[in-house]
């Protein structure tokens, strides 16, 4: 059994269905939260029903911390009460948090056997008042819960070990058998990231143009180059060779068939924003639809003193990147509608030929 990690997990059945010996089984006992267990902290044992309120009042605000805080959450209770169920889900959802039900669909004939072993059994009606509530809980779970696994006192789930993964890995078993079914291969960029190559004493351009040409012909899907007008420190030295971006992916352009051109990726102080958008689109017309737009906030404040640019906050770069974001689709989308945004302020998003 899979389970994104920072999920609110509800351990859902009646008395004697097996949670609490599934969760010890299965679960570290930091992650449980047990309301019996918080009858006892806040009342005469686990068993004392009148501590129940008091209980459950120390049981959600528990659980919202926790949620708040990132981590998985599990509760250990009846979860017959729909109310309950909800207000836990609404916490879940304050916090974005996944939620996951796991039921505990025990026969009845055994959830009264194991109650009687009890050393302090639930009485008898409150078992038979459970158990016919029971079939519609778990009829409504599914629509409650993102997810919800079924626990059955002898099949597989009651045996197999609990997996947290990370939330972005969860159901990779279902990706796994999509893409043996429709399969997405995998494709390779080429960063050109230097243009000073070992040995090389020859120009630029024919070696560059040779780079091209053999990434396209290797099965390369894409060619970037970084937009920068001196190379970075995590590459080279600042007086080796570095190409404007612009220029060189129209070089790029002339020099290949197929392969799609780039930069990873435009800075976003480096131009005014509508021109960088007029560029790409240019790019894209004359490659015969082969442009990628790469946009990024920009960081190399050396750059911008040797070339007199403003270096704006970051906060600044940010608002001129999603400026940036909303006004191309505008500038390559039909008509010349104007675009007032945080930085950045366009009477008319005029782009012929379109992209």
């Amino acid at each position: 059994m899979e389970i994104p990690t920072g999920a609110l997990v509800v351990l859902a059945g009646p008395s004697g269905s097996g949670k609490s010996t599934w969760a010890d089984r299965h679960l570290r006992s930091d992650l449980v939260i047990s309301s019996d267990e918080l009858r006892a902290v806040v009342g005469l044992g686990p068993h004392d029903q009148r501590a129940g309120t008091d209980a459950f009042d120390v049981l959600d605000l528990a659980v919202e911390r926790r949620l708040k805080r990132g981590l998985t959450t599990v509760i250990d209770s009846l979860a017959l009460d729909e109310k309950q169920r909800r207000r836990w889900r609404e916490l879940a959802a304050r916090f974005d948090r996944p939620t996951c039900a796991i039921a505990f669909d025990t026969p009845d004939a055994e959830c009264r056997r194991r109650n009687k072993a009890r050393d302090r059994p639930v009485p008898s009606k409150a078992v038979t008042s459970q158990l016919a509530r029971w079939p519609d809980v778990l009829g409504a779970l599914p629509d409650e819960f993102d997810e919800v696994h079924v626990v059955t006192a002898d099949g597989d789930h009651d045996r197999e070990p609990v997996a947290f993964v990370p939330r972005a890995l969860h159901r990779h078993r279902t990706r796994r058998s999509t893409q043996r079914e429709d399969p997405m291969p995998l494709r390779f960029g080429l960063s050109i990231s230097s243009f000073t190559w070992p040995g090389e004493t020859v120009d630029l351009a024919p070696t560059l143009g040779r780079i091209a040409t053999e990434a396209e012909e290797a099965g390369f899907s894409s060619l970037w180059v970084m937009d920068h007008v001196m190379q970075i420190p995590q590459v080279g030295r600042e007086w080796e060779p570095m190409l404007d971006s612009t220029t060189t992916l129209g070089f790029l352009a002339a020099a290949t068939d197929s392969i799609r051109i780039g930069a990873l990726v435009n800075g976003i102080t480096y131009r005014n924003v509508a021109h960088l958008g007029k560029m790409v689109a240019t790019l894209d017309v004359l490659s015969g639809g082969r442009a990628m737009c790469g946009l990024g906030a920009a960081w190399f404040d050396r750059e911008h003193r040797a070339y007199g640019w403003t270096m704006p906050s970051l906060a600044e770069r940010y608002e001129l990147l999603e400026d940036a974001l909303e006004l191309f689709p505008l500038l390559w989308g039909p008509g010349s509608p104007s675009f007032d945004g945080r930085r950045v302020r366009v009477p008319e998003a005029i782009c012929y030929p379109r992209p």
